[in-house]
Parts: C-alpha cells; sequence; structure tokens
C-alpha cells in the first residue's frame, strides 16, 4: 500500500483535476501532500513503534491508512483530497517501521529471515510499477475514485493477518520521547522533500529551493547535535 500510493494516483490525476476542478499547477499538491508527510514523519514513526508496540501502531496505522484513502476517494474538493492524501502519509510514515522491524521480529531465523527480507524487497520494488497499472485500470474501467478505496480492500487483509498470526509485542524503549530531536529530525525532512519537490516543478537555483535545502540541512545538523550520547555500562 505505502508504495504503490506513490504511484498509483498519478494516472488518475487528470480525471481527478476534472472532476474536482482545480488548476495544473495544483496537480503536484495531491503527490507532494503524500510525500512530504510520509518523508519527514518516517523517523517519529519508527520511535513511536519503540513506544507504543509495533503490533499495535501496525494494526492502528493500517486501519488509519485505510480511512484517509476512504476520504480521498470520496473528496468532494480539492482541499479535502489534498488534506487526504497529507493523512495517508502520516500513517504510512507509521507504518512502514513498525511493517519492518515486525518482519525482523517475527522471522528470527537467519536464513528465514534472509528469505522474508527478499520477499519484502521484492513486493516493495515491484509496488510502484503495479501502481501505475493498476491506476490505470481502475480509472478506466471504474472512476479515479478506485485508486484510493482500493487501499481499504489492501488494509483489511493486512489489519486481520497481524490481529490472527502476530505476537504482541512489547515497548522497547527505555528513554522518555525526545522532543527537540523530533522537531529538528521531522522539520529538517520535511524541509529538504519540500525542496526536492520544489525543485522538480521549478528550478533548482529559486530562492524557495535553496531555502528549503538549506534550512533542511541545518535542522539535520541541529539533530545530530542535541541527540543525547550513547549510555555506556
Amino acid at each position: 500500500m505505502i508504495v504503490l500510493d506513490l504511484t498509483v494516483v498519478n494516472i488518475a490525476l487528470p480525471s481527478a483535476q476534472k472532476a474536482l476542478h482545480f488548476s495544473n499547477n495544483s496537480r503536484e499538491w495531491i503527490v507532494t501532500a503524500y510525500a512530504l508527510a510520509f518523508g519527514s514523519l518516517l523517523l517519529a514513526g519508527g520511535r513511536l513503534g519503540d513506544l507504543f508496540g509495533r503490533k499495535r501502531l501496525f494494526v492502528a496505522s493500517t486501519i488509519g491508512f485505510a480511512v484517509a484513502s476512504v476520504l480521498g476517494g470520496a473528496a468532494q474538493s480539492f482541499g479535502m483530497l489534498v488534506a487526504a492524501r497529507a493523512v495517508q502519509g502520516v500513517f504510512a510514515a507509521l507504518m512502514a517501521p513498525a511493517a519492518l522491524s515486525l518482519v525482523s521480529t517475527t522471522h528470527t531465523d537467519p536464513s528465514e529471515r534472509g528469505t522474508a527480507f527478499g520477499i519484502w524487497g521484492a513486493i516493495g520494488g515491484a509496488g510502484a510499477a503495479v501502481g501505475l497499472l493498476l491506476g490505470g485500470v481502475l480509472t478506466q474501467d471504474l472512476s479515479w475514485r478506485y485508486t484510493l478505496f482500493v487501499n481499504l480492500a489492501f488494509a483489511i487483509v493486512a489489519a486481520a493477518g497481524a490481529v490472527a498470526l502476530l505476537r504482541r509485542d512489547v515497548s522497547s524503549a527505555r528513554e522518555p520521547f525526545d522532543i527537540p530531536g523530533t522537531a529538528t529530525a521531522t522539520g529538517g525532512l520535511f524541509a529538504l522533500v519540500y525542496g526536492f519537490a520544489y525543485a522538480q516543478n521549478h528550478s533548482w537555483g529559486s530562492s524557495t529551493t535553496v531555502a528549503c535545502l538549506l534550512a533542511g540541512a541545518l535542522l539535520l545538523a541541529a539533530f545530530v547535535a542535541i541527540r543525547p550520547a550513547p549510555r555506556t555500562r
């Protein structure tokens, strides 16, 4: 679902634009809103999995992703669609690290774990291409809205499978949530992702692009500088 949604909506953009009456310049925000939320909150999502338990966070974020997808598919305005895509990105940032860590903790045998990560990588690599194909089929045969509604089917299977098959894990965090570190890391990643997205549709020499990339670099440098030193035994 996470990789699929980076591309599945792209094919549906002209149809969505016609239905919701937004400009060509606004198209990019339907893709960028998802990427911004996902990229900037990924580190925080991993930390929250440590605090609240990976299985619990995975199931909750999968359901949240599905709800956001349904709201996006039912959107009656451009603003509602962009907001739904941003919320999708938030839940994707919670889901991805939880899912990856669950693969690691569920498969403890080295050879079994290698196979599991191989399957994980293959599905992730194919997701972008499948998204383009699936987006075209759904848009042509049904409606652009089904490029978002389709996530509901994936989410039901994933959440039900997780509840039934995964063992419950406990919090592995021994340190409190690092608010300054989270703020600088999230802000830095947000600025970098926005800078790259802005440069794609404008120019690398644009003042906005340069300012965002510089701010991102400075915030990530601050994150490294203020992070707590590792404990020594």
